[in-house]
């Protein structure tokens, strides 16, 4: 099989998971592309979004339908980093015991680890979690764990306030994106998901997704290849450029934002592994579209998730940040030139 025809296959499948996933989850196609797209680029997803709009049904449909070993941790405030690692326990003869823990029992295996409202836990506990994110490895018992082919799904709850630990900037950036989830809007969507039984039961519609639609083992060595296949031109490499110095320097592009001093607006833009992300991600939505070349609409439909948590503000803007960096990103967006 050529390589065309290896990456076709491939694509095939990347697309079959996108509409298993929607059948389960519907009016959120937006999303479910992106979270696709981090999966080919090899990085981890933070889902945010109101109470009960589906997000761990979301992310359980992306692990079934992704195959290989599963595993979903609760963010509580009471869990210790030791307990990502090992499990204590008094067997039947009144013994006690040590096991690995649920980053460590699959090893190889792992592909993906769910964490369901991470803010919850301590920031211990995210320590540990963004080495893991980062080295895909951890150290315990005296030995190296290696997890190659793991992505980290997780989700955050911004409605409840009490006992949550914001994420520190370290550890939001090892996420490829932030995405929102929103609540669906659609009358007919909202209608099916009300009055269709089939959407009451969870478990039965995580269990009708398709499940282990994707050889996992192979899926860094598919990325590599995407990330080597997809080629950028000139213009395009000079566009990215422009579009990271107006994270840096927004008045230099003539971009403002009311009641903003826009010179004393960004604390640090994006760092260089933001931008190398973004354009990652890019060239994956370009190879989903049957593109051996990238296009300014690729690097617009990744730029607002793999950005939005990387650009810091002054400490008299950052309580505003939320709002903030989504206005900054849509005025670079309209501002920076487009080339042809």
């Amino acid at each position: 099989m050529s390589a065309d025809e290896r990456m076709q296959d491939w694509r095939t499948l990347a697309l079959r998971v996108e509409d298993e996933v929607g059948r389960a989850v519907i009016g959120q196609d937006a999303v479910i592309r992106l979270i696709s797209v981090a999966l080919f680029a090899r990085g981890h997803v933070l889902l945010e979004g109101d109470v009960g709009v589906g997000k761990t049904t979301l992310l359980r449909a992306f692990a079934r339908a992704i195959g290989g070993d599963f595993e979903r941790v609760e963010g509580t405030v009471d869990l210790l980093p030791g307990d990502l690692v090992y499990h204590t326990y008094v067997d039947a003869d009144g013994k006690p015991r040590i096991e690995p823990g649920p980053l460590l029992r699959h090893r190889e295996r792992l592909v993906s680890f769910f964490f369901n409202e991470i803010n919850r836990a301590r920031p211990q506990v995210q320590s540990l979690l963004l080495r893991a994110m980062a080295e895909r490895s951890i150290d315990a018992f005296n030995e190296t764990f290696v997890f190659p082919h793991m992505t980290v799904f997780a989700d955050r709850n911004r409605v409840e306030k009490e006992e949550t630990f914001e994420l520190a900037s370290a550890a939001r950036d090892r996420f490829m994106f932030e995405l929102q989830m929103p609540t669906p809007v659609a009358d007919d969507t909202r209608r099916t998901l009300v009055f269709d039984p089939r959407f009451h039961d969870v478990e039965a519609l995580i269990e009708s997704v398709a499940s282990g639609l994707l050889p996992w083992q192979q899926l860094n060595g598919i990325a590599a290849e995407i990330q080597r296949g997809v080629r950028a031109s000139e213009a395009l490499e000079r566009y990215v450029i422009d579009l990271w110095d107006a994270t840096r320097d927004p008045s230099r592009f003539g971009i403002a934002i009311d009641g903003v001093d826009m010179a004393h607006l960004v604390l640090a833009g994006a760092s260089p592994r933001a931008i190398m992300t973004m354009t990652r991600a890019a060239r994956v939505v370009a190879w989903l579209a049957g593109r051996d070349y990238l296009t300014p609409e690729d690097v617009r439909a990744v730029m607002p998730s793999a950005l939005v948590h990387r650009i810091f503000f002054a400490p008299v803007y950052e309580m505003r940040r939320s709002a903030l960096a989504d206005q900054l990103i849509r005025r670079i967006l309209a501002q920076v030139a487009t080339p042809r």
